[in-house]
């Protein structure tokens, strides 16, 4: 019998025709081709001209598939029929979701505004719902950031004017060294992986700093295993080392940042001239002078004696701080959990790569002052950092640190350093200040958030009480850039500082994993005054899936998922922009619905009408935007300023500035749905200070005149804060406050222990605890797709060797885990690649029976757990009163990782503990098997 080769087509249809949009699987806003069958998505692929991933996409990018027709999804708005947290809702039409709505809000909107807590998630719209919100007239608007990374946000403005991730990059193509801070795997992990393998290939060395080796750390050259909470220490150890062998960068420092500014002694303020300038001794003349006159050579030594007076530098107080032998390695190495003699090894590297392997960039380009210069100085030392150093009670000052080594460095802004993405660097004085005046019917004067520039610009009212229902931007947090979403349903279910009437929320899992006080929150969504009525009376909910949070909502407007809606990826909010090039990007409905379901966006601009907000309609009091498609071309921010940089002016032609465009998202979706404009070579390098620079930024629209300035390695709105607590000024804080606020307000960057620390027992709870994101996985969405599920299903606790075996663990063991606040019942895992004092597991895994779509014995629902059910947004009683909470005193952000908890050996179980009723879900479950196929 003669054999025939099995006939096999090598070469397949793939798609019908490819649509080229933007992921929504993370933040990292890659760009996709969708490859589309019989009008279905039948693949989705990296889209190779992206500036952002070059064609690279992770699973949960090619696993967008599995979001788009998730079981989970929402399918018509829901009004809620039974108890608060029953799941039991009768569908209704939007006509009747919108009008219920409006009606809700126009009330409030008409009498009291700031009754009003509007707060979303991990959304991409951010200036447009604060848009929306600030019109509203409510002081209650804020995102996610509070609970996620405000610390290094704020951290880093106040410094440099930008900080990691979205503000700015490594110089892959020059950089030696990489060290790497807290960094988990969920955020920004196409470029950072193409970029760890740029640079390892190339022969340069990275070092990651983490308690947890996964992900990055484990590609790491060397790990280091710190101890949760003490990255600060560690930062200005290193500090200390490079600063007492004088391996500091003292051109860049004298020329570009504010070491050689005078501090008034009398007040810790800068001493400044009648413009306001900071200023210098000239090194050349000796002369006290502003600290931009042409070819001034500022003087990092200099003194000046004025009035029997000796006024400093900035460098004088940071060497007195930082030399001193508190900062030494072997003072900090036992509370570090890192030797001093690596920890001196790693600031010989440091100092070695930085100095030693210097090298020149041929560029001409011409300084703030004036001056022309024919190369740039290359410093091959980079830094990244993210949540793990942020979430923590001492995050901002362990961020400064950070930013402040690099610029000790002169590692910032230079080849082979860390450098700006536009819109930035952005001085702090380029920011808004944060704004609360509100009433009946009129806008909020202007927007929610900004950067305090001292006690006169904090939220408080004319009795000193709280303008804002997270007390943001008050003595509790003065510095809180982006508000505090982990504290807003606590402080509106306790009235403090006043009730409210609605909570209004998009995307934001508050009842479960985006919350502290899991079982706390859940109570305080559903208790009810003597009445019979609920302690928060409304809560209006969006998400596009049946998550945890839906149960707890009055009314649910159902949103599409990201294939099918408008987004505008902007300038003016979370933009794709590269080092080299600013760049922004649109999702647009590659698919249309087929569930009964509004873009959360497009729903805003209809209540906004309905409600009869003056910037959401036409002078005939027609609605001015039909959907949020239409707002994205249509609206300025200012004159020939809109969401999108790109094909601006009548023909499209013109870029940053330029008139309204009707074709405007035509010729994006043309050009795969992103802009990018490269910077001009002259202008790469030095940001802050080239001309260059700051000319092309004017012309984008990123300022409206030039904004040079210099690094702030003392931060004067600190001092302020620190003066009045000392007694100083017109507004003075509380008390029970004076002592705190002296001491995390230091203008220079300082560590003190978590503050957790000292409100327990840490011999009883002696445990550090984490909880990180995985790779697969960033909003909760990801553990409930149906091809993420395989990677994710379940999150055991992991222990390190040393914990393993002193409790007598082996393989399928569980643990009872008890901390200050709550317990938890889990399996365990043993990973030996971990601090020896810390626990960990993944985030967002664990599920609550009957939502998502899963059944009631999913894995994520019995073997999975959240660790938020060990942490409280309350610090716990001191005794006094007071309501202390579990965040940072100078931000807010909340204090995630500040954990301690206890570990006990217990005998298995099938469940996790708590386990909580099941909720009804309005979605029903996805089927047992998932047999999926497009097209022929």
């Amino acid at each position: 019998m003669t054999f025939r080769e099995p006939q096999i087509d090598t070469s397949p249809k793939v798609s019908d025709e490819i649509r080229k949009t933007t992921c929504y699987m993370c933040a990292c806003r890659c760009g996709i081709n969708v490859h589309m069958k019989d009008k279905k998505v039948a693949y989705i692929e990296g889209n190779r001209d992206h500036p952002v991933n070059k064609g690279v996409l992770c699973a949960k990018g090619s696993a967008g598939i599995m979001q788009v027709n998730a079981p989970s999804r929402l399918r018509k708005p829901l009004k809620r029929v039974g108890p608060r947290g029953s799941g039991e809702f009768e569908e209704i039409s939007w006509e009747e979701a919108i009008s219920t709505a409006s009606d809700w809000l126009s009330e409030i909107h008409n009498t009291a505004p700031h009754k009003l807590a509007f707060f979303t998630g991990r959304d991409q719209s951010q200036s447009f719902t604060s848009y929306w919100a600030q019109h509203f007239g409510t002081p209650n608007y804020a995102a996610h950031g509070g609970f996620c990374s405000v610390n290094m946000a704020a951290a880093g403005i106040y410094t440099m004017g930008g900080a990691f991730w979205e503000f700015g990059q490594p110089d892959w193509d020059y950089t030696k060294l990489f060290m790497i801070f807290g960094v988990a795997e969920d955020h920004d992990s196409n470029p950072i992986k193409m970029g760890i393998g740029k640079i390892k290939a190339r022969g340069a060395k990275v070092i990651g700093v983490n308690p947890v080796r996964s992900g990055y750390n484990a590609v790491a050259d060397e790990w280091v295993g710190i101890t949760p909470g003490t990255d600060g220490l560690f930062i200005l150890s290193l500090i200390h080392e490079l600063m007492k062998a004088g391996k500091i960068d003292l051109n860049y420092l004298a020329q570009y940042t504010n070491a050689a500014v005078l501090i008034d002694s009398n007040t810790g303020l800068m001493l400044r001239d009648d413009d306001g300038k900071q200023l210098v001794i000239d090194r050349n003349t000796g002369d006290l002078t502003p600290f931009d006159r042409k070819g001034v050579r500022p003087d990092l030594a200099a003194t000046y004696r004025y009035a029997g007076t000796t006024h400093n530098t900035v460098m004088h107080l940071m060497a007195e701080k930082y030399i001193d032998k508190k900062y030494a390695p072997e003072a900090v190495a036992e509370r570090c959990g890192i030797s001093a003699g690596k920890i001196r090894r790693i600031a010989a590297e440091l100092a070695r790569v930085a100095f030693e392997e210097s090298f020149e960039l041929e560029q001409e380009w011409t300084d703030f002052r004036g001056e022309s210069h024919k190369t740039i100085t290359g410093r091959p030392v980079s830094f990244h950092a993210m949540r793990g150093i942020s979430a923590h009670s001492n995050g901002f000052q362990t961020c400064r640190a950070l930013h402040v080594l690099q610029i000790l460095l002169g590692s910032v802004e230079v080849p082979g350093g860390f450098r700006f993405k536009p819109p930035y660097p952005k001085p702090v004085e380029a920011h808004p200040k944060p704004h609360g005046d509100s009433g009946p019917g009129r806008p909020l004067n202007g927007p929610h958030l900004g950067f305090p520039r001292g006690p006169e610009d904090l939220l408080l009212d004319e009795n000193n009480q709280p303008i804002r229902i997270d007390k943001a931007f008050t003595w509790e947090n003065p510095m809180s850039a982006h508000g505090l979403m982990h504290m807003v349903i606590s402080n509106a279910h306790a009235q403090d500082p006043y009730p409210i009437d609605t909570l209004f929320m998009y995307m934001a899992n508050m009842s479960w994993n985006s919350s502290m006080n899991t079982s706390g929150v859940i109570k305080m969504l559903t208790d009810q005054n003597d009445d019979g009525g609920y302690r928060i009376p409304r809560i209006i909910y969006s998400d596009a899936y049946n998550s945890e949070m839906v149960a707890y909502a009055d009314l649910i407007l159902p949103d599409t998922t990201y294939l099918e809606r408008h987004d505008c990826i902007s300038l003016l909010d979370r933009p794709i922009c590269e080092a080299d090039a600013a760049a922004d990007a649109i999702r647009w409905p590659v698919i249309e619905p087929d569930r009964d379901v509004r873009g959360f966006q497009s729903v805003l601009i209809d209540l906004g009408a309905r409600i009869g907000l003056p910037a959401f309609l036409n002078e005939d009091g027609s609605q001015k935007w039909k959907d949020y498609g239409d707002y994205i071309v249509n609206h300025e921010r200012r004159p020939g300023i809109g969401p999108l940089a790109g094909f601006r002016g009548e023909n499209g032609d013109q870029t940053g500035r330029g008139e309204v465009n009707p074709e405007q998202l035509d010729n994006y979706i043309e050009n795969g749905g992103f802009f990018v404009e490269h910077i001009p070579d002259e202008a790469l390098y030095m940001k802050p200070w080239n001309a260059a620079y700051q000319d092309w930024a004017v012309g984008m629209g990123i300022y409206d005149t030039p904004q040079p300035y210099l690094f702030q390695l003392y931060v004067e709105p600190m001092r302020k804060f620190q003066r009045a607590a000392e007694g100083h000024g017109d507004r003075q804080p509380p008390d029970h406050l004076r002592e705190r606020l002296q001491e995390v307000m230091d203008p220079l960057p300082i560590w003190y222990p978590p503050i957790e620390d000292s409100t327990i027992d840490t011999n009883t709870f002696g445990v550090h605890a984490l909880t990180q994101r995985p790779m697969a996985m960033y909003h909760s969405w990801g553990s409930q797709n149906a091809w993420l599920r395989q990677l994710h299903s379940e999150n055991p606790l992991h222990l390190p060797t040393k914990l393993w075996k002193q409790h007598g663990f082996s393989e399928g063991d569980w643990a009872c885990v008890t901390s200050a606040h709550g317990k938890i019942t889990v399996p365990v895992a043993h990973q030996a690649a971990l601090n020896e004092n810390t626990v960990w597991t993944w985030n967002a895994i664990g599920k609550r029976k009957g939502t998502w779509g899963l059944s009631e014995d999913a894995p994520e629902a019995t073997k999975g757990y959240l660790l938020n059910h060990l942490i409280n947004e309350l610090l716990p009683p001191k005794g006094d009163g007071l309501r202390w909470a579990n965040s940072d005193p100078i931000t807010g952000q909340a204090a995630w990782f500040d954990l301690r908890v206890n570990i006990e050996k217990v005998d298995p179980r099938t469940s996790s503990l708590p386990s909580l009723d099941p909720i009804k879900s309005p979605v029903g479950h996805g089927p047992d098997e998932i047999k999926w196929k497009v097209g022929k």
